[in-house]
């Protein structure tokens, strides 16, 4: 069997991919692997399981509900939430295990499974790949062992939640928001209740677009993967600011007031100067990934500020945070982490952190997001390429080194095996447009010679 968790859970599309009877199995797997290493040692054992609005997860919440209840555990069924909703939940009700469904800004079809470890945080990979082996021993014949009588786990809606949760997102912001007229974008998924009311208990005058989930509509031409309706409605409203969340709510990106778009580097560049001057910014450090635009590397440097690059992916983000103690980290799609307040990427949060900014400096979000300048950007995909030897081609590192010697320090160059297809991805930064799509140019050409 082909590893099934990646690096954000199991997902799938829902009822081929991932079928009830998986997510029942992971999800008693996960309560036998849990017991022998000792997490439920000593109590009756306890999980937080939530759902972003997409119709396949109430079948699959039913399925993952009835495993656990099955292999002993209680259940706080705490409905549709986002994804660090769920984090956080799981920490604050001191659960041993937390659940989420949701295939985040995937499209309807698509479903996943998502498991908290006890205080909120990413199961570790080692969990991970001994709940996958379980999961395979049952699937070949290997029986369970099941409690019977008051062995089994009990179930029971948590509403609370939802309250609980907006009140710890007010509870962190360093101000409010009255006097912004903000528009949020809710993908019609899992923060269509929690964002609007979190901004308008905030203080700001709050106008809602995607916030009504029918179970099929979550992602389809809006959020944070289509943001052609939210610039709109920003100019049409004459709001702010306008704030994009995905299906479950673990990004943000933002739209200034005339209706240019606000990336992740932008938003982690405007929180980081707005979390120096609040002496939150531990060791004045920002963790992003390779990825990054090279404008937020100078504007950090520019604001005296320091710069740790990662592996694409935000696990890999929050690994370098929770190893060093840093406090804010991201990625450019959006997926910030204020470490402090949340133990996953929290999109309202973000986007509640941001206005709070522009509440407290009385300055527009497009001035404020000027502090670093996006230096354009071609990416090529190179297919039918051997992307196993990138690293170890003398030709490529030739070319590679004459890039960078022509870029100078106003450019960047970035080549990445893909690790899903026969491709590998050329990406040219540099001042100037046109250098750098000749420059990807060569760099195409000289990967096809090299690997080809």
């Amino acid at each position: 069997m082909g590893r099934l968790f990646g690096t954000d859970g199991v997902r799938g599309v829902a009822n081929a991919d991932l079928t009830a009877e998986m997510a029942l199995g992971l999800s008693v797997a996960a309560a036998h692997v849990l017991a022998e290493a000792g997490t439920f040692e000593g109590h009756r054992p306890k999980a937080v399981v939530g759902r972003d609005p997409r119709a396949s997860g109430e079948f699959l919440e039913a399925a993952v509900v009835a495993g656990l209840a099955s292999a002993g555990v209680d259940v706080l069924r705490v409905g549709v939430l986002p994804t660090p909703a769920v984090a956080y939940l799981t920490g604050a009700l001191g659960a041993d295990l937390g659940v989420m469904l949701s295939a985040s800004h995937n499209a309807m079809p698509d479903n996943g499974i998502k498991f908290f470890a006890r205080g909120g945080h990413k199961l570790a990979d080692e969990l991970e790949d001994r709940i996958e082996h379980v999961y395979d021993e049952h699937r070949r014949g290997e029986p369970w062992q099941r409690p019977t009588g008051s062995g089994v786990g009990r179930v029971r809606s948590y509403d609370e939640g939802f309250d609980q949760y907006v009140a710890h997102l007010i509870g962190v912001l360093p101000n409010r928001l009255d006097g912004l007229k903000i528009v949020l974008d809710e993908a019609h998924g899992a923060a269509s209740r929690v964002s609007p009311e979190a901004f308008s208990r905030a203080g700001a005058e709050v106008i809602t677009i995607g916030a009504a989930p029918d179970g099929l509509n979550i992602n389809d031409g809006c959020g944070s993967t289509h943001m052609g309706q939210l610039k709109a409605a920003v100019v049409e409203h004459g709001a702010a600011l306008g704030i994009a969340h995905d299906g479950d709510a673990d990004r943000c990106l933002a739209v200034d007031h005339t209706g240019a778009e606000v990336d992740g580097d932008q938003i982690l560049a405007v929180l980081a100067l707005d979390m120096r001057e609040r002496s939150a910014l531990r060791s004045d450090t920002v963790v992003a990934t390779v990825m990054s635009n090279l404008g937020f590397k100078l504007a950090l440097e520019r604001e005296g500020l320091k710069l740790v690059q990662t592996a694409v992916g935000d696990r890999y983000v929050l690994e370098e945070m929770k190893q060093h103690g840093y406090a804010l980290g991201g990625e450019q799609s959006g997926h910030v982490i204020i470490l402090d307040h949340a133990t996953t990427g929290d999109g309202t949060l973000t986007g509640l952190m941001l206005a709070a900014r522009v509440a407290a400096t009385g300055t527009p979000l497009r001035e404020l997001a000027a502090v670093m300048e996006r230096l354009p950007q071609v990416l090529v995909n190179v297919p039918d390429v051997d992307r196993g030897k990138v690293g170890t081609s003398a030709e490529l590192a030739t070319a590679v080194a004459e890039a960078e010697r022509e870029l100078g320090g106003t450019g960047r160059v970035l080549l990445r095996p893909s690790g899903t297809e026969p491709l590998v991805r050329v990406m040219v930064e540099a001042a100037d447009i046109e250098q750098a799509r000749a420059v990807a140019g060569r760099l195409a050409d000289a990967v096809k010679s090299a690997l080809g």
